[in-house]
């Protein structure tokens, strides 16, 4: 069972997010993309974030009509940080007897894994599909492998790397968007319009609940 797993903070999920989910899972052959909602994501806690339940819900509303894509809520049901160490020990237990998951995350965040919770052990876990991102080029990936501290070697496909856990990891292009959560909830605040930018029962929920439109407190 070859299972993509895709976690952000969704606030809000926007079609960028749903793009790298679908050309990824149908590039890599896998039966299930699952998005999953962080709860109380470790990296941006001086940053307000709309309540768990809105992005769960927002999340499920992007994927209907998906065959490919689904959610899971498994960091909203556990207390603390949401840590990826965390969730994939427990994807690996609801998901018997061995699947192959495949971590998917881009560039951006993958530079900063020094900084995630015994980031070592991720790669335990699972395979790793870095994305490009606007303004990344994938040359910094290998360079910063090399200084992570990590056993990896290079494998023979372009854009691959081998690690000690028998896990791979490898770079992927997708359709470049250079859309961000950020910019939609600050284009809400100012009354601007997000079509096109986030699917509309998503735009349509932001507006039924006024999401984001209150200035640094998204209700």
């Amino acid at each position: 069972m070859r299972i993509g797993i895709l976690g952000g903070t969704f606030d809000p999920i926007h079609i960028g997010h749903l793009r790298t989910a679908e050309e990824i899972g149908q590039e890599l052959d896998m039966e299930r993309v699952y998005l999953i909602p962080s709860a109380s994501p470790p990296h941006k806690i001086e940053e307000p974030v709309a309540p768990f339940d809105h992005r769960l819900i927002m999340t499920r509303l992007a994927i209907v009509g998906s065959s490919l894509l689904d959610a899971l809520d498994l960091e909203g049901r556990r207390a603390g940080p949401s840590y990826s160490i965390e969730t994939l020990k427990e994807l690996h237990a609801i998901f018997k007897p061995d699947p192959d998951f495949f971590f998917i995350l881009g560039i951006d965040a993958f530079l900063e894994i020094k900084t995630w919770k015994e980031y070592e052990k991720l790669f335990d876990y699972a395979h790793f599909v870095i994305i490009s991102r606007p303004g990344y080029r994938k040359e910094m990936i290998e360079p910063f492998l090399m200084k992570s501290g990590l056993e990896i070697k290079k494998d023979r496909d372009a854009g691959s790397f081998l690690m000690k856990s028998g896990k791979t990891l490898t770079l992927k292009e997708t359709t470049l968007m250079d859309i961000s959560s950020t910019r939609i909830r600050e284009m809400v605040q100012h009354g601007k319009s997000i079509r096109f930018l986030v699917p509309g029962t998503v735009g349509d929920y932001i507006t039924e609940k006024g999401l984001y439109g209150k200035r640094g407190n998204p209700r």
